[in-house]
């Protein structure tokens, strides 16, 4: 459901930047989840408003967002990303951005539970970039990329550790994962140095991941790339980023579309364009021409009598398809006349004997042009 990015954080449409991240820290501190620990409800509204101060924050974005929407910003138009936050990783990102601040910032605010330490975590997202031809964009196509992500080890399923009895508790910080100071008046916990917060150290490390808990892995996967995508589009494929963390869900893999130029024809949105060179003769007495389309055949186009450089004919609905799948876009054709050189005596004879018997009204834009030329004096 779309929702009103202002009115999630509680400011104006005109609000100032300031004020923006003044609302986001507000509200990102009243329902962060380590503050409502098994509040599904405050988690998603967390997300929620991160993700509204993810887009608001940025300029460019904010413009698009006030243009388009939610979906101006998805696409980039759909193209710019930063919109639709799917997992917590990305809102505590957002989260530690606009407090400038790492894992200490949350000890300060949250009693020393930094991210990740009691609840799974997406694993990270991935990118991507693929190359298609102009013919592959128009029809779609299947590609076939080979991706390195970080998996879950499945000799010791994650822990690092050879065996479960290999995992112990901390010794530093007793298990707890933080370590409390004080002096003076102020109070201090930080994330404990020896286990990074977890609790719990590693006797014995794995001997297939040497204690990382994951490992490198190669896999050739398939991408469907569907009919009118563009340049600078992207497509998310769920689950193909590396492994989760405590148990959460893999990341995503962000595919970035490159479309190489055609020869011949261009793209004007989901219109197709073309410059078709007639001759002279062509133009003032009309005629037909087969001319290539994306389609399987060619199209028989008419062109009228008296065509002059820069006519536009449009073929409704023999364009690019709509990404989304709605419609098809027009098959626009730029004339271009041509002047004709290297002529034969007999045709500059023919040319002259036409140029004696030539009237105003055969060429209208010139007499007009001499006409308005001779106001001036």
């Amino acid at each position: 459901m779309s929702r009103n990015y202002y009115d999630v954080l509680g400011v104006a449409k005109n609000a100032s930047q300031e004020e923006i991240k003044k609302a986001y820290r507000k509200q990102a501190l009243k329902y962060h989840p380590d503050k409502n620990q098994g509040d599904q409800k405050a988690a998603d509204t967390f997300k929620q408003v991160s993700e509204a101060y993810e887009v608001l924050s940025d300029e460019n974005k904010r413009k698009l967002y006030d243009q388009y929407g939610e979906e101006g910003v998805k696409a980039g138009g759909a193209h710019a990303g930063g919109a639709g936050f799917s997992s917590m990783e990305e809102a505590l990102r957002t989260f530690m951005g606009a407090f400038g601040g790492g894992s200490s910032m949350f000890d300060n605010f949250f009693g020393g539970e930094g991210p990740g330490a009691h609840y799974a975590q997406q694993g990270a997202n991935k990118k991507i970039q693929v190359t298609i031809s102009f013919e592959e964009a128009a029809k779609g196509v299947q590609k076939e990329a080979v991706i390195t992500n970080n998996v879950t080890c499945s000799d010791c399923n994650g822990s690092g550790a050879a065996t479960p009895n290999d995992i112990k508790h901390c010794n530093t910080c007793k298990g707890s994962g933080q370590l409390h100071q004080t002096r003076g008046f102020f109070s201090m916990t930080t994330t404990c140095p020896h286990c990074h917060g977890s609790g719990t150290v590693i006797t014995k490390a794995c001997t297939g991941c040497h204690g990382a808990g994951k490992l490198k892995k190669k896999q050739t996967i398939k991408i469907q790339i569907p009919p009118g995508i563009d340049s600078g589009m992207r497509l998310k494929m769920n689950g193909y980023g590396d492994s989760g963390e405590n148990g959460g869900p893999a990341g995503d893999l962000y595919v970035y579309i490159t479309v190489t130029p055609h020869e011949f024809f261009k793209r004007d949105g989901d219109d197709l364009l073309i410059e078709l060179p007639i001759s002279f003769t062509e133009a003032s007495l009309g005629a037909k021409k087969e001319i290539p389309t994306l389609e399987a055949s060619s199209y028989k186009l008419t062109i009228p009598e008296g065509s002059q450089t820069g006519k536009i004919l449009r073929v409704r609905s023999l364009g690019f398809p709509n990404v989304h799948g709605n419609a098809k876009g027009d098959f626009l054709i730029h004339l271009r006349v041509e002047t004709p050189v290297n002529l034969s005596a007999d045709q500059k004879r023919i040319l002259k004997e036409f140029q004696e018997t030539e009237k105003p009204q055969n060429s209208p834009q010139a007499k007009s042009f001499i006409d308005k030329l001779k106001s001036f004096f």
